[in-house]
Parts: C-alpha cells; sequence; structure tokens
C-alpha cells in the first residue's frame, strides 16, 4: 500500500462513518505540572472565522522555566488512515513559569485578524473540528496511531484530542471545536488526563510568550520599494541548500515574474535577468503571499522586499529558500523572461546526492556538475525546459505526472524506470504539474510521453522532492499501454497468487470490488489460491469492535463469479481488536481464497489470534498444529503489524504450505531527496525482524520434511536487494522469484516514477518445476484499482 500523501490510494466515492471510541488507560503521559497544551485551534482561515492561522497555545503550570529546544508540537488527523504521518513542528526557547507560548500554524483565506507574533511556526493544516495535538520530548514524527499505543510513547508529554478524535487523553476528546471555537483549559491548567473534562470550547484566545494577545484587522500592506537595493537573488540562494540570509529582512530585490500559483501554496516565482557567474547560486527565487492571491503577472518587472526564510516542507525534507510578507513594485509589464534551462541526458550528472554519513547535506557546497539533486537545488526557482519525455509515473490524484529526462536511464520493458538499488538512483525522474488551473496535467500512463517541449519553474515539495511547475506542457502521447493477461494454468500445475486489494471492506463501491474481481478473473487467469493482503473488517475504518471479514469476502466471491471466476472458499485468523496496526478501525488481516473444485484446505482446529502455529513432524512427512494459523503473533516483531497467515493445501493429494504476509510499512523512512544523507530507513528494523520470524518458521518445516513444498508470498514492502530480503531467505530455505525474471521486468509497484518491487513470491527447494508472473494491472495505470500488481507462480 502506497505511504504518500494521504497514506492511502483515495477511494471514489468513499462511505462516510461514524467511529466509536475506546477509553484511554487513565495512566497516559503522567498528568502534567509544568508544560501543557493549553489551548488547540484548526478553525484559522475558514469561512465563518475571525483569525487567519490554526495556532497551538502551551502554558507552564509550574514555578520554573521549562526549556522547548528539542520539543515539538505534532498533529495527527482525528480518524487516521494506514498512511496518516504526525506532522511536526519544532519548537525553541522556553515557556516562562506561568506564562504562554504561541505556535502559529496554517493560514487560510479567511478571516480578519492576526494571531499576535508567534513564537514558533509551522505549517500543518490542522482539521477545525477533530485532531490530535501532541507536545513531544524530541523532533522524530511520533508513529501511534491508537489511544493505547500513543499512551504507550514516553515521549508525549501532554496530548488533546479534540472532536472525535481516535487519539485522545481519557473517557472521550474534547468537544465543540469549530471554525469559529477553539478547545481550552481553564485559568488553573488542569491536567487530569481526560481531555473531555480538562478542556471546553470558546472563543479562541491565543497569547503568546510576551503576553500579547490578538487584535485588530489586517494591516493594510506598506508600499512596495522603489528603488532596487543591493541584494539579488544569487546572493539570497547563496552557494548551498541553505541561505546565508534566511531569517533576515531584504529591500528591493530585482526580477522579472516567470510564474504564478494562485491555489495552494501561493505565491510567484522571480528570476534574475543578469545573474553571476557561479553555477552553484540559483538565479530564481519563490516569493510567498500567504493567503492573499498573487497580484503580479508573468512578464512583470518587480522589486520585492519581504524576509528571507527556508521552508521545509516536511520533516526531514529539504528546504525552499523563499521571501516571506513580500511587498512588491510593478515596474513594466510584458517583458521577455530569461531563456529556460535544458534538462536532458547530458545536462544532469549520473550520480544522485552527496552523503553527509546520515547528516544532513544543507551545509555542502553545491556540486551541480557532480550530483543531480545538487543541479536542481542549483536550478530551484529557475526557468527549465526539457523535451520528449517519457512517463514513469502514472498521473496522481493530485494531477502530477512523473517523467524521466533520460530515456535510456534503467528502463523496463513497458516503459517505466527500474529502481535498482540504494546505490543506484534514477536522476532524470521528476515530477510535473501545471500551474494553469484550466490546463491540467493530462491523463497519462507509464510509458507514454509528453512530446515537444514542457518549461516551468523548478521547485521542491515534501512529496516526490524536485517538480517542475509547468507553464508550457508537451502533447500528451498515448503508447497504448494494456493491462496484462496471464496464462492460464494447466490441470496439473498449481496457481498461486498475491494480491493486496488496498483496505477492501463490505462498504466500498462496487465499482472496487467489481474492478478487483476481474483482476482475479480475468487478467490472473482465476488462480487456484489467492494471498490477499488488505481485507479489512466489514466496517472498515469504524471502530465499533468488529473484527470478521465475511461480508466483506462473500461480495468479493460474488463479484468474482460475475467476472467468470470460479466459486472461492476462503480462510483467515481475525484479528485482536485495533492490535495489527493499518487504519484504525479497519482490522487489517491476510486472507487465502481458493477453488474448492482445484485444492482443498486442510483444516485443523484450534487457530486464532494468538495461538502460534507450529511445524508437527510425522511418518508421513510434516502438518501444521492449526490450519489457518498465525506464525507467533504474539512476538515484538509483530507489534501493531499484520501477522502472517498459514494455511495447509492439498493439490491432487499432494500437500503444499502457503504463508500469506504483509510486512510493516516504509512509513517513518527518510526519503530519498531528503536533507539526511544517506536516509535511514527507520522502518526497516521492524521487517527484518518479522523475516526472520518466517524464515525461522519455514526452516522448522523443513527440518521435518526437506522435500516439503512452502510458498511464501505477500507484500514484503521492501525490495529484493533489501536487508530484508536477506534475512527472509537466509540458509536457502527460500528462493525469491522475482530474481528469475529479466531486469526490465522485476517490478510490481511504482511510486515517485521508481518502478520497484515491494510484492513477492518464494518457493522452498522442493519446489523445481515452475512458472512465474507479475501481473502488470495497476501500478502503471492512472486508473488503477489498487497501487500493486498481482503475481502469481504455477506450480507443476
Amino acid at each position: 500500500m502506497r505511504i504518500a500523501r494521504s497514506g492511502s490510494a483515495l477511494l471514489a466515492g468513499a462511505v462516510a462513518v461514524t467511529l466509536s471510541v475506546t477509553a484511554l488507560p487513565a495512566a497516559f503521559a503522567a498528568p502534567s505540572s509544568s508544560a501543557v497544551i493549553s489551548e488547540v485551534y484548526g478553525g484559522g482561515g475558514n469561512s465563518g472565522a475571525t483569525l487567519t492561522r490554526d495556532f497551538i497555545e502551551l502554558a507552564n503550570a509550574s514555578s520554573g522555566q521549562f526549556a522547548l529546544s528539542g520539543f515539538s508540537v505534532q498533529y495527527l488527523p482525528g480518524t487516521p488512515s494506514a498512511g496518516s504521518q504526525w506532522q511536526v513542528t519544532p519548537l525553541s526557547g522556553a515557556v516562562a513559569p506561568g506564562g504562554r507560548y504561541l505556535v502559529a500554524q496554517a493560514a487560510g483565506t479567511g478571516g480578519t485578524v492576526d494571531l499576535p507574533t508567534a513564537d514558533a511556526t509551522g505549517t500543518t493544516a490542522m482539521s477545525a473540528t477533530a485532531g490530535t495535538v501532541a507536545l513531544v520530548s524530541g523532533t522524530t514524527p511520533l508513529t501511534c496511531k491508537t489511544a493505547a499505543d500513543c499512551a504507550a510513547d514516553t515521549r508525549i508529554v501532554d496530548l488533546v484530542g479534540y472532536g472525535t478524535a481516535v487519539v485522545r487523553e481519557g473517557s472521550g476528546p474534547a468537544t465543540g471545536a469549530s471554525a469559529g471555537a477553539s478547545v481550552a483549559r481553564g485559568a488553573s491548567l488542569a491536567d487530569t488526563d481526560d481531555n473531555a473534562a480538562d478542556l471546553t470550547s470558546g472563543t479562541p484566545t491565543p497569547v503568546n510568550a510576551a503576553g500579547e494577545t490578538s487584535g485588530g484587522s489586517v494591516p493594510e500592506e506598506p508600499e512596495g520599494p522603489t528603488e532596487p537595493g543591493t541584494v539579488r537573488i544569487h546572493d539570497i540562494q547563496g552557494t548551498t541548500r541553505v541561505s546565508p540570509l534566511a531569517g533576515q529582512p531584504v529591500a528591493g530585490v530585482p526580477g522579472v515574474v516567470t510564474g504564478v500559483r494562485t491555489g495552494g501554496s501561493r505565491g510567484f516565482w522571480i528570476q534574475d535577468t543578469a545573474p553571476d557567474d557561479d553555477p552553484r547560486t540559483s538565479e530564481g527565487l519563490f516569493v510567498y503571499t500567504g493567503s492573499a492571491v498573487p497580484t503580479v503577472a508573468v512578464g512583470d518587472s518587480v522589486l520585492v522586499s519581504g524576509q528571507v526564510a527556508e521552508y521545509y516542507p516536511a520533516t526531514g525534507s529539504q528546504s525552499l529558500t523563499q521571501l516571506t510578507a513580500p511587498r512588491t513594485t510593478v515596474l513594466s509589464s510584458g517583458n521577455a523572461l530569461p531563456a529556460p534551462v535544458v534538462l536532458n541526458a547530458r545536462s544532469v550528472p549520473d550520480a544522485y546526492v552527496p552523503t553527509a554519513g546520515g547528516g544532513s547535506i544543507d551545509a555542502l557546497p553545491l556540486q551541480p556538475k557532480k550530483y543531480a539533486l545538487d543541479l536542481y537545488e542549483s536550478l530551484e526557482g529557475v526557468r527549465v525546459t526539457m523535451s520528449d519525455t517519457r512517463v514513469t509515473g502514472a498521473t496522481t490524484a493530485y494531477d502530477e505526472v512523473w517523467v524521466t529526462v533520460k530515456p535510456k536511464e534503467n528502463p523496463t520493458r513497458r516503459g517505466g524506470t527500474l529502481y535498482r538499488s540504494y546505490e543506484d538512483q534514477n536522476t532524470g525522474r521528476l515530477k510535473v504539474m501545471s500551474l494553469d488551473p484550466a490546463r491540467p496535467v493530462p491523463v497519462a500512463n507509464v510509458g507514454d510521453t509528453l512530446a515537444g517541449t514542457t518549461t516551468g519553474v523548478l521547485d521542491y515539495a515534501s512529496y516526490g522532492g524536485y517538480n517542475v511547475q509547468a507553464t508550457q506542457l508537451g502533447r500528451h502521447v498515448d503508447k497504448g499501454l494494456r493491462r496484462e493477461v496471464t496464462r492460464k494454468q494447466k490441470r496439473d500445475e498449481l496457481a498461486v497468487a498475491t494480491y493486496n486489494v488496498e483496505n477492501l471492506d463490505a462498504l466500498d463501491d462496487q465499482a472496487k470490488f467489481d474492478t478487483l474481481a476481474s483482476g482475479v478473473a480475468v487478467n490472473l487467469s482465476s488462480p487456484d489460491i489467492v494471498s490477499l493482503e488488505e481485507i479489512q473488517d466489514d466496517n472498515g475504518a469504524v471502530n465499533d469492535g468488529t473484527v470478521g471479514s465475511e461480508t466483506t469476502l462473500k461480495r468479493f466471491a460474488d463479484a468474482i463469479v460475475a467476472a467468470g471466476g470460479p466459486r472461492y472458499s476462503w480462510r483467515y485468523v481475525a484479528p485482536e481488536n485495533n492490535k495489527d496496526g493499518g487504519e484504525p478501525g479497519g482490522n487489517i488481516r491476510n486472507v487465502f481464497l481458493f477453488n474448492p473444485k482445484r485444492v482443498s484446505f486442510v483444516d485443523r482446529a484450534g487457530g486464532d489470534a494468538t495461538t502460534a502455529v507450529q511445524a508437527v513432524k510425522t511418518r508421513k512427512g510434516v502438518t501444521l498444529s492449526v490450519s489457518p494459523g498465525r506464525i507467533n503473533p504474539a512476538g515484538d516483531a509483530w507489534n501493531s503489524s499484520r501477522k502472517p497467515l498459514v494455511g495447509e493445501f492439498l493439490f491432487r493429494g499432494e500437500p503444499v504450505f502457503v504463508i500469506g504476509n504483509h510486512f510493516a510499512s516504509k512509513g517513518g523512512d527518510q526519503s530519498l531527496h531528503g536533507r539526511f544523507q544517506e536516509p535511514t530507513r527507520s522502518s526497516e528494523t521492524q521487517r527484518v525482524r518479522q523475516a526472520a520470524e518466517v524464515n525461522t518458521f519455514v526452516t522448522s518445516l523443513l527440518k521435518a520434511d526437506k522435500s516439503a513444498r512452502v510458498v511464501t508470498l505477500g507484500d514484503l514492502n521492501d525490495f529484493a536487494f533489501s536487508p530484508t530480503m536477506d534475512a527472509l531467505t537466509r540458509g536457502r530455505v527460500l528462493k525469491p522469484l522475482i530474481t528469475t525474471l529479466p531486469k526490465a521486468e522485476q517490478y510490481s509497484y511504482v511510486y515517485d516514477g521508481n518502478s520497484q518491487t515491494l510484492d513477492h513470491i518464494l518457493t522452498s527447494p522442493g519446489i523445481r518445476r515452475l512458472d512465474y508472473d507479475v501481473v502488470h494491472i495497476n501500478a502503471e495505470f492512472a486508473d488503477q484499482a489498487s497501487d500493486h500488481d498481482p503475481q502469481i507462480v504455477r506450480i507443476k
């Protein structure tokens, strides 16, 4: 499942649900007698709001100063999805005894009253009605998604859940938050670890460390500059990733407007028409106008005054140098734009990024002729152009498409760009978005092209890194990519498939069931066994204790029959409520579908959410102690994660053991394009432990019967070249089949324009004659039922 902006692909026609929440244990982050979250307001800038920004206010109830260096405030949506991530705002300074500390967050387009001067500023867009805010010792994002898990995290100093927040303290969240109301503690700052009792709704009253409060209307913008100043754009950008003038005011910076963004993060780009001779210093700059729609036009010659700032879109991301609080004077209009810099296979280096031994690369001098990310940083805010680019990542729901300016860089058979190793990055990938709302990027699949010229401004964002904000888009050429259909298994072949069906539950639209079912019945040619990942309970994210999936699976089985497939039966082990990670309340699990006319399931009673399956040696070979069963479900490796499902099948009288897996997600890993290089893959630790558990179990099967036929498969959330795979295959008990394919076909998933493999099928040495296929029906297409492609192995 893609871990990205929303954590999972957005589903059309999502059903609105009401959450029932479970009371948090009373012993949540011991009631604080010092720093507390005193007020939370997420309605800033909304329709009907008075204040223009969201805010979080801290207070100090003690008689001593509370230092905030190294602390952060973090925000989680009220109903987090599987991929929701805590958004972090680092803090500095201190809260005086009895004092307040104000953290400003995102601004909206409404409201008329500014906050008082904030003591810290973030960019988190908080919900007006439901969310969770935590005061955290440290700046590493929290990972907990449930009240119980957050209660166990000792880094949390204080926490406030409001509205219908799943994560909150005590009997319930604080209620009454809205566009015009905050939730706040009383004058005593009482903290009994019960949000519903401790905080009440009322008119927002933000107070900063200086004791200042909001008041008055937004002041009129002062007059713009009339004369050029001494500072030019290249002086602001400097020779590293961080401006040498960060935090300082500048006046009368000259430039010509090259692009205007009227939605999202509003503002405009300017570029100097008199560049210096240093290739490291960018000549372009973003001017951030906040909630105000820019009043300039492309081609305007302007002077801009403001404050230089480094904007970090996300924790661990690189920054975007910009001017804030701008005052702009238009000198003339209709001016010619600077010639764009050509990006192609010759101009973009083959090396990706310098190393800092895992530390920040912010202070390293740029080397644009050596590293691709250094080149892109040296062109931040500059006009660029590229010709006849091939699409390597299909158009997303956010009107973004990935292309490559290096058509010969690790090409896949179907037009993508293969991610081959941690050291072999694809440097030609760039994300393209349109600055013209009336002309969004075309709906394109992998392998299509944007013929002719695509021109725009090079920008940086947390999702995907460097991107082109296009003012001119190439012509979309459909290269006719088609969904694959694998061959039907022969009579004496056992066909086993894996398919991540992306949080399927009985509340989903019938269209999703039908499309996924067609994938099984038609594209996979009705395998004998299908190991499914991401089957949720029957009411999805409704958090009411439901754990069964019978209604979901019946709808899916019926849809497969309607698509021309067989009538499948199924087996699974229902998880304990909210113990297997994924979307809160969804109770995600692995499931086996099987065609009883071709294969039989060996049922052995006793398998449940907490019982560990064991290999049992007999005179006739090995059997399972329970079937279906789970591998060591009480082991630490499976905390808040899906447990492997193990089943024993008979095909033509011969036993086959199938292990369905869905390892921990890659959420929380540092990004390939981030400021920490090489990036830390923190999530890998749990997957390696999970892989070792599966390896140990397979080893026990083979120790009891060295010829046992074992198929291990599923969404392992890791690559064929990863330590996870090393741990899984240790002792050569399993062979990864993805490596048996030609290099250009070794992928099942596309992320940020990289074709890669997260899904796998592995077989034991007892399986000697097989035919393996990745069936490409989803990952390369803009229209997809899942973000994963299924795989199949036919065993003779």
